[in-house]
């Protein structure tokens, strides 16, 4: 208790208490209700009440894990979330975190699908959200401007994101190749220019934000043991987490049978989920090709309409997948009712897509917050961002 007492009147000057569990899931069920824009809008929601306003987290802190979530597969901004709930109150912390950040936008999305089965009237529902998705624009593009403020360092960080831009629009380069090639740079650039490709943004940031946060803090007393790997760590998460991921998926293709929709539902979105690389629009082609092609589940038209129904949600973009699932298993219902068939198929596609997402983080992250002192990966995570 004496120590705890040292600790408390220790506090630096304008660092705040470390929140609450419920605190902090208060603020994670607001981040998932606000998180329109994509990716940009997202990242920039949670720099600002997270760092900016709340400091809970440090600039760098910050940064350094967006790196980490940016070469993953799968959705950057939920596994952020994940990422610093973490960091505040362990797996707990991370499952709030990234739960709440999906399941706003899921129920959205799964109203908005079965309407959509029921009426077929994509065009009504995006009028309906026409407003919200004209003020996300102003978000993005505000986003885009903070964020690269203190991303972009300097003149080379500007280059890269430059040729990067060019490599996507006109040149239409894989995104992994670019992350691939970026990293590359970032890390024989710092051979040769050490201190370039990292540190301290010194771009026209929030000053308070760049003092670090409560994590950064909890760091120095000594209170996120949980974030130094171990092998033990290592072997309980992938014993844990592997069946979590698989096990449903498996165990429904055994009773339903491995041609059953269900099963292909299961197989597809697991696979879809290490693959995933750049996002939703970078995933979207090879989607719709098998689910128009392969499997017949709606037609091309259908895709793009899903896509729409998914940019006027809040939530991750890839919950577009979430309309797939649920258009498959509601067109292949047998004897079930089509729509709880579909609300079945859009929570197996959920499943498949995001269980993956909590494995990378609770599996990498302890490895990746020990290596923030490693000046040639953060050179090569900074050149990334």
């Amino acid at each position: 208790m004496t120590v705890l007492a040292k600790d408390s009147a220790a506090q630096p000057v304008g660092v705040p208490a470390v929140p609450t569990f419920s605190e902090a899931t208060r603020l994670w069920a607001k981040i998932g209700l606000l998180s329109f824009g994509g990716p940009a809008g997202q990242i920039a929601l949670m720099h600002k009440e997270l760092v900016e306003e709340r400091r809970w987290i440090g600039e760098e802190r910050f940064l350094h894990a967006l790196n980490y979530c940016m070469i993953l597969p799968g959705p950057e901004a939920q596994q952020l979330a994940v990422y610093i709930g973490w960091l505040l109150h362990r797996t707990a912390g991370g499952l709030v975190a990234g739960t709440l950040f999906v399941l706003p936008g899921a129920l959205v999305m799964l109203a908005l699908s079965s309407f959509y089965m029921l009426y077929n009237d994509a065009p009504v529902i995006e009028a309906l959200f026409f407003g919200i998705k004209a003020a996300v624009l102003a978000v993005v593009v505000e986003a885009v401007i903070r964020i690269g403020k203190r991303a972009l360092k300097n003149r080379v960080m500007v280059a890269i994101a430059v040729a990067a831009f060019l490599a996507i629009y006109v040149l239409k380069l894989p995104f992994p190749l670019i992350v691939l090639a970026a990293g590359l740079i970032g890390w024989v650039g710092n051979r040769f220019a050490p201190g370039l490709f990292s540190g301290s943004a010194h771009g026209k940031g929030n000053a308070a934000a760049d003092r670090g946060g409560v994590v950064d803090l909890m760091f120095e007393r000594g209170e996120l043991g949980h974030t130094v790997p171990t092998k033990w760590h290592a072997a309980r998460t992938i014993a844990i987490w592997l069946p979590i991921w698989l096990g449903p998926v498996a165990l429904i293709a055994v009773l339903a049978g491995a041609g059953s929709v269900w099963a292909q539902i299961g197989g597809f979105f697991s696979l879809m989920a290490v693959v995933t690389f750049g996002g939703a629009y970078a995933v979207l082609a090879y989607v719709a090709q098998a689910a128009v092609t392969s499997f017949g589940w709606l037609s091309p038209g259908e895709m793009v309409d899903g896509l729409g129904l998914a940019e006027t949600t809040p939530g991750p973009l890839i919950l577009v997948l979430q309309f797939v699932g649920f258009a498959a298993a509601y067109r292949h219902a047998g004897t079930l009712d089509p729509l709880l068939a579909g609300s079945l198929g859009a929570a197996l596609t959920l499943w498949a897509t995001f269980a993956p997402c909590f494995f990378w983080i609770f599996l990498g992250a302890p490895y990746i917050e020990q290596l923030r002192q490693n000046k040639a990966l953060s050179a090569a995570l900074g050149a990334i961002t």
